[in-house]
């Protein structure tokens, strides 16, 4: 079905969502209650026609909807890609979300200009005072790409056709309007991009990350780059990683950005998630850029090449007044009311130089996340501010192509990279597919999350999966959680009560457990389990905090504690510790040890006991009564099948039984190992299980 989120209205509580045939109008208090559904198919004739044209007819020949923006208080328009013939309309939504009016309200219209044709090629837009700006490929082929201004009064605009110096095989992202001062006419709106570059040759080369913007109110030019935008300029955004020897590794290829806006009017935040997919390496990367940052390149020096043949340099000559890319109205130009009035020096000056010479790079020109050689990458980002009791911190939601969300907190640090620390990751779909939209509700507290099989629903904080122990709250330094006294809670800056313990930066539960029984929580209960020789048997054990590192030891009788020797037989998983064809000498007492932080306790004690393989065999062959199996055997050989242990325990579980027929009514109870004893005997099975007895 391919669910995409594509407009939230937290003043109306209200997420829509875009999906094959379908326009789906969610409660964001609860996506599973009160879900109103549209359905809108392409024509009949109009999947015919796909089909025929050999596309895909389950992913390509239906009414796949990428474009869901308010038009008005009370309505949304829509457009869909209609099986490869782009398609339009308005949906009346109601004034207010209890009238439960979800219907289309006028009759399709083309969608050409605002829609891709092809529905696996991304479509990107913005509605501006009911105009509509899109980033799509405008033709059936797929080969003209532009950034266009439709559903308008005033003219249609887009940018320069078939010129590789504007566009080159874009893949558009996202797009926003920012504002650039307090001017509301020299608001931009930017583009989102990746770009396949070319060479002179017309071969293929690098992938480079792309912002373009343009200013809403360009009209075009009145003799050149008519109906075409005259403001457009482009810059390459940088995610890279400088080794020690100099070289960069660069994250080119961009999936998802993300928004984040600060108390600073320039102090925007651009998350970005980047991957690369070279030949050396794959991987993937969160960098962050500061908004000012972005404005000081676009205000910096323009690229400029003599020839194809040539190397791209800054321009040195005279830059036309009002500069290559001013809005027309705005602070710098009060007197030019449209890009018509324009002169001609300034609009070839913006046709033949639409490039920035200077990259945007990241804060710190370095990633915030970096992760090579993973067996997923990262498709989808959103990112929450959070207050904690040691100071601010910026939480990422982070989706992957596994069909998981990764929960990190990132850490400064005096390395070259900050420290990151995921906190959870969750599986929130049954079947495993890419994710492919976040959003986050920071009032409502809550991340959504889509993928081709539908859509979920997440809390942005979990603190009970922590446990009920101090040291692990402490421990998981989660920003949104926090030790009160009794259990891990959410925590609430604004809360005066002073028990309440959080150490995001150092996650040190020695100085922040004080006091709260923290030796308590060091030793785990003892367990009992049965392996069978010459069988496979797992002990099980697993950290609640990801960043702990787990170490095994084996007490044997009375001798002291060994650390547990990995082979091939013995293997330490992410679980516990697998031991492959069992042998006498696994048998003792096993420690399970986590270490996080330089704090150090006991997760499980497992008393590993091995049974012999005649023991199992020959209670694996009874048939009608559990002691049939021994009427055939000598009793010399049926004692040598035991070991001396199990031989005195059958004695004392056979006298107790004679005492327990002869007393008929009289229950028992039987001592020691007996009661154990009693029900390995009766229901053992040939193959391995675990067996948790309970401790008397």
């Amino acid at each position: 079905m391919d669910y995409r989120i594509l407009f939230m209205d937290e003043d109306q509580d209200r997420m829509y969502v875009g999906c094959k045939d379908h326009v789906l109008s969610m409660d964001i208090n609860n996506i599973s209650q009160t879900t109103l559904k549209i359905f809108w198919p392409a024509s009949t004739s109009k999947v015919e026609e796909c089909q025929m044209a050999g596309k895909d007819p389950t992913h390509g020949c239906g009414n796949f909807l990428r474009v869901i923006q308010p038009y008005n208080r009370t309505h949304l328009f829509i457009c869909g890609s209609g099986a490869y013939s782009p398609v339009c309309g308005y949906v009346n939504r109601g004034r207010r979300p209890e009238e439960q009016v979800f219907q289309i309200s006028s009759r399709a219209e083309s969608g050409k200009g605002r829609c891709s044709f092809n529905p696996q090629v991304n479509t990107v837009s913005v509605m501006l005072n009911q105009e509509l700006f899109s980033g799509m490929y405008i033709d059936f082929m797929g080969t003209d790409a532009a950034i266009f201004r439709s559903l308008t009064t005033r003219n249609a605009v887009r940018t320069d056709q078939h010129n590789s110096k504007w566009l080159s095989e874009p893949v558009f992202i996202d797009a926003h309007l920012i504002p650039d001062g307090s001017d509301p006419n020299d608001a931009k709106l930017y583009f989102f991009l990746r770009e396949r570059l070319t060479d002179s040759s017309g071969n293929t080369k690098n992938i480079h990350t792309m912002v373009a913007r343009v200013c809403p109110n360009d009209t075009g030019g009145q003799r050149s780059l008519v109906n075409k935008w005259t403001t457009f300029l482009k810059a390459r955004m940088v995610c890279s990683v400088l080794e020690e020897d100099g070289t960069e590794t660069h994250f080119d290829e961009l999936e998802n950005v993300f928004l984040l806006e600060t108390d600073h009017p320039k102090g925007l935040l651009i998350f970005g998630v980047f991957t690369s997919t070279s030949s050396v390496f794959r991987g993937s990367a969160v960098c962050v850029y500061n908004m000012a940052d972005i404005l000081t390149v676009f205000n910096g020096p323009f690229a400029h090449r003599e020839g194809p043949n040539f190397q791209w340099v800054a321009f040195q000559g005279r830059i036309p007044y009002p500069r290559p890319g001013t809005c027309p109205g705005g602070a710098f130009t009060p007197h030019i009311q449209s890009t018509k009035e324009f002169p001609d020096d300034v609009v070839t000056f913006a046709r033949n130089h639409p490039v920035m010479f200077n990259p945007i790079y990241p804060v710190g020109r370095k990633p915030l996340v970096v992760r090579t050689h993973a067996d997923y990458k990262y498709t989808s980002i959103a990112v929450d501010h959070v207050t904690a009791a040691d100071g601010h911190y910026q939480v990422l939601f982070l989706g992957t192509d596994k069909g998981t969300v990764q929960k990190v907190v990132v850490l400064p640090s005096n390395g070259s990279l900050d420290e990151d620390l995921i906190l959870e990751e969750l599986e929130v779909f049954k079947k495993q597919s890419p994710i492919t939209n976040l959003r986050i509700s920071s009032k409502k507290q809550q991340l959504y999350v889509s993928s081709e099989h539908g859509v979920s629903q997440v809390s942005l904080h979990r603190c009970d999966a922590y446990g009920s122990a101090c040291a692990d709250c402490c421990l998981a330094r989660d920003p949104y959680c926090a030790w009160d006294g009794l259990s891990c809670s959410r925590f609430y800056p604004t809360g005066k009560r002073r028990s309440r313990r959080q150490d995001i930066m150092h996650g040190n539960p020695l100085t922040q457990c004080r006091g709260f029984n923290l030796k308590a929580y060091r030793n785990a209960v003892e367990m009992t389990q049965y392996g069978v020789k010459n069988n496979t048997t797992f002990l099980e054990c697993q950290p609640k905090s990801p960043q702990a590192s787990v170490k095994w030891l084996i007490q044997r009788d009375n001798d002291r504690r060994k650390e547990v020797k990995l082979s091939d037989r013995v293997v330490s998983t992410n679980h516990g510790l697998l031991i492959r064809s069992v042998h006498s000498s696994d048998q003792g007492l096993y420690y399970c040890l986590a270490t996080e932080n330089g704090f150090k306790r006991t997760l499980a004690k497992i008393r590993l006991q091995v049974l012999s393989e005649a023991l199992v065999s020959a209670l694996s062959n009874k048939q009608q009564s559990p002691w049939s199996w021994a009427a055939a055997l000598h009793p010399k050989a049926l004692v040598s099948a035991f070991s001396p242990a199990e031989t005195l325990a059958m004695h004392q579980y056979c006298k107790e039984r004679k005492q327990m027929q002869s007393l008929q009514n009289i229950q028992i109870p039987m001592r020691g190992d007996l009661g154990k004893l009693k029900p390995l005997l009766d229901h053992r099975k040939s193959r391995n299980r675990r067996n948790h007895l309970l401790e008397e």
